[in-house]
Order: structure tokens, then C-alpha cells, then sequence
């Protein structure tokens, strides 16, 4: 336990010309408390409470025996301690109670909060709960672990929002939009093609990505027939699941318990689960749990005292304070170790300062070597924390074990993610080869590679490939499909997964990590819409008819991904070993070509040969004489092979990719 003791006046450590420029100025000699009791403990000696709030004039713990809507059984005036904290006990163990506090600020009560620290609540988590968490553990968890991984490049990442990947009837899944959803094996759409986990198995895909999984504030737990909907990127409770997820918002084991069981559903099917974390921003501002306890610590603020909007939200946290940062490495590492959590993707990354990210990922390490961290290195609006202290992915070099989302490779293969009718390589706009190239070496430096002709990129800011995920789909903006019929209006439906296919296989054999969106691979769409975190489910729902439709797209997926899962020369781990094993080709307007060379990472392939035509037009070119298998070739794919070659002059037609493979 590390106690920082209190700063007897706060206000000597800071001058009013201080604050009048930086309102932000006293939280920095803020007293900090890291200890492992903050919000509750029961033992054999009761019930206690611990609340960090350095301000408050006086703080008291309100008791009551149901989640929402009954006045309180007791009440319990709290007495200040060390670190900012404030302290409160009962001799009685509490399970099946509810809890709430609130502080005096400024003469005044503030409204009731479950605080920060709330790892079980009621319905809209507006009281905490005391639980035994021991009582939520499925059987064998003790066992549970996820996939064993060397690098984050090793996985396949597939980004799913609960009720998109259920919720549909085709689904034929039982608990459809939970997440006891994915604990259901043996379902199927109507003509008989699996759904739900033995899709995800039969894909191949190593994680899965969950979208916001945590409490959040759109969707009413108590109204849940009424069918709404949210991607969840609004943070009310950062430490218990949501309760629409769940069989029973009502009941504050069942939402734990369910998440759990769906964590060791997908592990015991060798399925990684990584989680969505936002804690970027909050869904509220003067009436959030932070601000409900510590009014302004946690959040940047603008020189009038405004909060600060990198989020686009309206607000953003203060990771550069200690107890903020303390907050964000110690509710990660709750999520890895209570719920068995494999990896975490970072919403708007680069709110968060740089230090903080590398004690996140130091501190994850030390509880599982496999745990992985990637994050979007940008933010959505400027930020009062120096540019040169944020997460962004020109600064992921300092970060070596963390990796940024490529908009490089996203926009340069589909087209500019902000404008619908931009194309991109795969859909025949010519002058963004060396923008694709960029993201196939992984933003890495090569000597073939001209960063100068980058779109996004001027220079090489990833110092290894394990700093890069790949994709040209998420669940933001247009996803694939819908992309596709907007800068292809002209083309059918059979013409725009053929392009879909290039842009894919790209992805997938570039350097770096792999991510696709949920449904892409049975070509799912969302009905053009671009920003639809709270639209329908006649917008948001994957139809599993598509997959019997689409079956031939749902086939090049696979073989795709099993490609990349048995050839360590897609998956290189250093920036050296791409530069020396990856040797392009002259590059020629809507075509590259590239060689994965000299058994690259051990490959038993000595040599593999891509060629991408982006262009509406066949391409001739050369390949060295001898004996080559064929894996790829005209919108069709083989991990195995689909024949032989002896090289030569190759027509390479429009739209496809072209890959090759020489034993010896």
C-alpha cells in the first residue's frame, strides 16, 4: 500500500495567477491514495467502506436493500483518513445490501453516486452492491486461461458488438443480444450454416473484440423490452459489466456471472476475448461518478474552467494525475484478473499521456505475458496535454509494447474513411501505392518505402510491426460494405466483394495484426449507415442468411485466415527482419508487387510472391522461372493451393491479388 500524506493547504502550493491560467494547477498536489481497499471490503470483521475525495467537507455511506427506487435502512456518517480518503464500517456482512455515498462540497450535498470503485451495482448501476464475487465464478474457473500467444501479431482480432452478432432471428441463438450468447454451440441460420461460437471457430479467428462491455448510461436496464440500442462508448460504471447484457439487470451477481461465463465459453473453444475500454471520457459531466466524488479532479479543463473536449463527448479525463492514472492501471488490471480478459483496445488512445499506457502495459505483463494492448492513436479534438505526452501513433515508438490502429492502410486501400465516394487501391484509384506499401511493411522504416508519398504518414513511426493493426472495417463510419456500394454505385454486388477481397487480402498478409469487423465475411451490411451506435436492429443486426448467400465470400475469409495462421512470414516481429525478408517489386500505378524472401521468420516457404491489381484492368507481370504453387488468383484462394505455376508472364485481372509460393 503507497500512502501520499495530505497536504495540510493546498492552496499555498498554487497562486491565484496560477489558477487564473490553469485551473487545473491544485490537483496537482493532490494527496493520492493507492491502496487496494478503496470503494469496499467485507471480511469477518464487517463491512467497509473506503472513499477517495480530498475536498469534501464531510461524507457519509447510504445503506438500502434494493437496487433502485426505496429510501435507505441507514446511513452512516464517514470519517476522514489518510490519503484523502474517508473511512466507514459495520460490523455485519452486507451481502444482498446496496450502497451509495455522497459528500458535502462546498456547503453542499451532491447527489447520491455508487463512486468510482463499484464492481457490482444494481439496475442502471445507480447503487452499488455487496456480493460475495467468489459466488460469480463459473465452474472451473480457477482453470480458466485464453490463448497462449508469443506476439500480438499472432492473433486475428474480430471486432463483435453483442447484440449485432445475435440478435437477429436468423441467428438461431437462444439468448440472443447477451452475453450467454456466445455460450451457445451447435446453432445455426435457417438453411443449416453454423452461427454464434462455431461460426467464430470455423472463421478461425484467435479474439474476439468486444465492443463496451462495462456499465454504461444509454440503454435503461429497466426497459429493455423496448429494444435499445448503443454501441456503449458513454462510461457510467467501469468496473461491472452492463446490465442489458445480461438475464437479469436486476440482479447484481447474474450480470458477473453471465460475462464470466461467456469469457470461459469462448477460452474453452480457444478463443481470446479482448475488451473495449473507455476511459477517455465519461457519459456525464458535474452529475459522473468522478465528479460526484472528487469535483474536477479527474478531468482536463480549459483556462475559463470548462472541461476540455478531446473526446468530442464533452469531457476528457486527466490521465496525467496520479489517482486518474492509478485508476485506469488498477481497473485493467481487475478486468485481467477477475474476468480473465486476454487484451484491451483503447478508445481515443491518445487522450491518455504516454507514461500512463506503458505502466498499463508493464502492469498487465506481470499478470499474463500474452496480454496485448492496441488503442486508436489519435484523439477527436485538441487537448490541453502536450502533444509531445500523448498516445498517438506518431509517438508509438516510445510505447514498444503497444499497438496503434493503421488509418494508412485503411484509407489507402478502401478510400478516405471521411468521404463516401473516395476510392481507394482496391477500387481503382491509382496514386496511393506507396500509401498501401506503407501499411504492408507496418509503418516501419524500409528502404523501398517512400514516406514522403504518404497520405497520412511522413515517416516511419512504428519501431516494430507488433505496433500495427491492420484494417480497412470497424464498427465506425462506413463499415466494408456500405463502402463499397458508395464508391462503387456503378458496380454489382459480385463486383464489390471482389474488391472487398483484395482489400482484405491485403490486410492479412501485411506485416502487423490483422482486425476485421463482425460480418464483413458473410458481407454484411448497416444500410449505409454511417454513425450508427444507437440505430436499430434492423440497421445494426447481422442476418445470418447472408452466410448461406454469400457462402463463397464466407469461404475466401477462412481460407484467408489460415493462410496467415500458418505462415510465420506474414507475422515478422521486427522492423529489421521486414526490411531484410520483404523486397518489393517496381511498383506501377494500381499494382504492387512484393516477395516475402529466404524462408522469412522461419517460414517453410522460401519464397512468397504478392501481387495486388487495384485497377479495373488485367495487369501482365513477370515472375521468376520455377516452380511455384499457386494460393491465390483471381478472387479465389487456397491455404493449400489451388494448383502449379512455372512463372513466366502472368495475367494478373483486375481487381485480385495474386500470390505464389516456392518451397525451395
Amino acid at each position: 500500500m503507497k500512502i501520499i500524506p495530505v497536504f495540510t493547504s493546498i492552496a499555498l502550493c498554487c497562486t491565484m495567477e496560477t489558477l487564473a491560467e490553469n485551473p487545473d494547477a491544485k490537483y496537482l498536489n493532490f494527496p493520492v491514495y493507492s491502496g487496494s481497499d478503496l470503494e469496499l471490503t467485507v471480511d469477518d470483521n464487517g463491512t467497509h467502506w473506503r472513499l477517495w475525495s480530498p475536498e469534501a467537507e464531510a461524507a457519509k455511506v447510504s445503506v438500502y436493500s434494493y437496487g433502485l427506487n426505496t429510501p435507505a435502512v441507514r446511513t452512516i456518517d464517514m470519517v476522514r483518513s489518510d490519503g484523502g480518503t474517508w473511512l466507514a464500517s459495520l460490523p455485519e456482512k452486507l451481502y444482498g445490501m446496496f450502497y451509495t455515498f455522497s459528500i458535502r462540497h462546498n456547503g453542499k450535498w451532491l447527489k447520491e453516486t455508487p463512486g468510482v470503485w463499484a464492481k457490482a451495482v444494481g439496475t442502471n448501476g445507480e447503487r452499488a452492491a455487496v456480493i460475495n464475487m467468489s459466488d460469480t465464478d463459473p465452474e472451473g474457473w480457477e482453470s480458466d486461461k485464453g490463448p497462449a500467444l508469443k506476439h500480438i501479431n499472432d492473433a486475428v482480432i474480430y471486432e463483435m458488438h453483442h447484440r449485432d452478432f445475435s440478435i437477429d432471428p436468423s441467428s438461431g441463438i437462444v439468448n440472443k443480444g447477451k452475453f450467454l450468447a456466445l455460450t451457445e454451440p451447435g446453432t445455426t441460420n435457417p438453411t443449416g450454416e453454423a452461427t454464434g461460437i462455431d461460426h467464430l471457430k470455423e472463421l478461425g479467428v484467435t479474439h474476439v473484440h468486444i465492443l463496451p462491455s462495462y456499465d454504461y448510461n444509454s440503454v435503461d436496464e429497466a426497459n429493455l423490452q423496448s429494444g435499445q440500442y448503443n454501441w456503449g462508448y458513454d462510461p457510467l460504471n467501469y468496473n461491472v459489466p452492463d446490465g442489458s447484457y445480461s438475464t437479469n439487470p436486476s440482479e447484481p451477481s447474474t450480470r458477473i456471472r453471465e460475462m464470466k461465463e461467456m469469457v470461459k465459453s469462448l477460452h474453452d473453444n480457444g478463443i481470446g476475448v479482448i475488451m473495449d475500454v473507455v476511459y477517455n471520457h465519461t457519459a456525464d459531466n458535474d452529475d459522473s461518478n468522478f465528479s460526484l466524488t472528487a469535483p474536477g479532479y479527474y478531468y482536463r479543463h480549459r483556462p475559463d474552467g470548462s472541461y476540455s473536449d478531446a473526446s468530442g463527448c464533452g469531457n476528457e479525463t486527466a490521465s496525467d494525475r496520479q489517482q486518474m492514472r492509478d485508476f485506469i492501471i488498477n481497473s485493467v488490471k481487475y478486468w485481467a484478473k477477475e474476468y480473465h480478459i486476454d487484451g484491451f483496445r483503447f478508445d481515443l488512445m491518445a487522450i491518455h499521456d504516454i507514461e500512463t499506457m506503458n505502466l498499463v502495459a508493464e502492469a498487465l505483463r506481470e499478470i499474463n505475458p500474452s496480454i496485448f494492448i492496441y488503442g486508436e492513436g489519435w484523439t477527436a479534438g485538441d487537448s490541453p496535454l502536450p502533444v509531445e505526452k500523448r498516445a498517438l501513433k506518431e509517438n508509438v515508438a516510445r510505447m514498444p509494447r503497444i499497438a496503434v490502429f493503421s488509418d494508412d492502410i485503411r484509407d489507402a486501400i478502401k478510400g478516405h474513411y471521411s468521404d463516401a465516394a473516395d476510392r481507394g487501391f482496391a477500387t481503382g484509384k491509382p496514386g496511393l501505392e506507396e500509401t498501401v506499401k506503407i501499411g504492408i511493411v507496418a509503418a516501419t522504416d524500409h528502404p523501398q518505402v517512400d514516406y514522403s508519398k504518404g497520405n497520412n504518414s511522413k515517416f516511419p513511426y512504428a519501431a516494430a510491426p507488433t505496433q500495427i493493426i491492420n484494417y480497412v472495417s470497424c464498427h465506425d463510419d462506413l463499415m466494408l460494405t456500405d463502402k463499397l456500394r458508395k464508391s462503387m454505385p456503378e458496380a454489382t454486388d459480385a463486383e464489390r466483394q471482389r474488391a472487398a477481397r483484395l482489400a482484405q487480402t491485403i490486410v492479412f498478409t501485411s506485416q502487423g495484426t490483422p482486425f476485421m469487423f463482425a460480418g464483413e465475411e458473410v458481407f454484411r451490411d448497416k444500410k449505409g449507415v454511417h454513425n450508427s451506435y444507437k440505430s436499430p436492429d434492423s440497421i445494426n443486426a447481422i442476418d445470418w442468411n447472408l452466410k448461406h448467400v454469400n457462402a463463397g465470400q464466407t469461404d475466401y475469409y477462412k481460407e484467408l485466415i489460415r493462410l496467415r495462421k500458418g505462415h510465420p512470414a506474414f507475422r515478422m516481429t521486427t522492423a529489421e527482419q521486414v526490411a531484410r525478408h520483404l523486397k518489393f517489386d517496381k511498383t506501377l500505378p494500381g499494382l504492387i508487387s512484393y516477395s516475402l524472401i529466404d524462408n522469412a521468420n522461419g517460414d517453410e516457404w522460401k519464397e512468397i510472391k504478392l501481387v495486388f491489381n487495384g485497377s479495373g484492368k488485367p495487369q501482365e507481370v513477370r515472375i521468376p522461372r520455377g516452380e511455384w504453387k499457386v494460393i491465390a488468383e483471381d478472387g479465389r484462394i487456397k491455404a493449400d493451393g489451388l494448383g502449379s505455376s512455372k512463372g513466366g508472364k502472368i495475367i494478373v485481372p483486375a481487381i485480385s491479388a495474386l500470390i505464389l509460393a516456392k518451397e525451395k
